[in-house]
C-alpha cells in the first residue's frame, strides 16, 4: 500500500516534521542537501518554509521540488524501527530492552 503524507510542519535548520496516513511520524533533516539545481530556491529559508502536502500525499515546495511519500516514509520508519527494536537473545552482549545498534529488517 502506498503511504501518503497527511501533515507537514517546518522546523528550524532545514528540518521538517511529517505524519503519514499509517500513523508513522518523524523528522527529516534537509540541511545537508546542496543548494544547487532544483534546490537553489532553498537558499531563501522563507521559500523552504513553504513546504506542504501535495495533492497525491507527497512533500512539495510549489511546483519546483517534491519528494514522493515512499522516499521519505522509508527513512522515518527505519529510524523508528532502529529505536524500538531489541535483541532479546543477543550473543553480542547487547542489553535487552535497549535499542538495537543494528536495527532490523530492510532498514540496515
Amino acid at each position: 500500500m502506498i503511504k501518503k503524507l497527511t501533515e507537514v510542519r517546518v522546523l528550524d535548520k532545514y528540518r521538517v516534521w511529517l505524519r503519514f496516513d499509517d500513523g508513522i511520524e518523524g523528522e527529516v533533516d534537509f540541511s545537508a542537501k546542496p543548494r544547487t539545481g532544483v534546490y537553489v530556491p532553498w537558499e531563501d529559508y522563507d521559500y523552504f518554509r513553504r513546504a506542504q502536502v501535495g495533492p497525491s500525499g507527497e512533500l512539495v515546495w510549489d511546483d519546483q521540488v517534491d519528494f514522493s511519500p515512499t522516499s521519505i516514509h522509508h527513512p522515518i520508519s527505519c529510524d523508528l524501527q532502529r529505536v524500538f527494536s531489541t535483541d532479546l537473545d543477543s550473543p553480542s552482549g547487547h542489553n535487552p530492552g535497549q535499542p538495537s545498534p543494528t536495527g532490523a529488517g530492510l532498514c540496515r
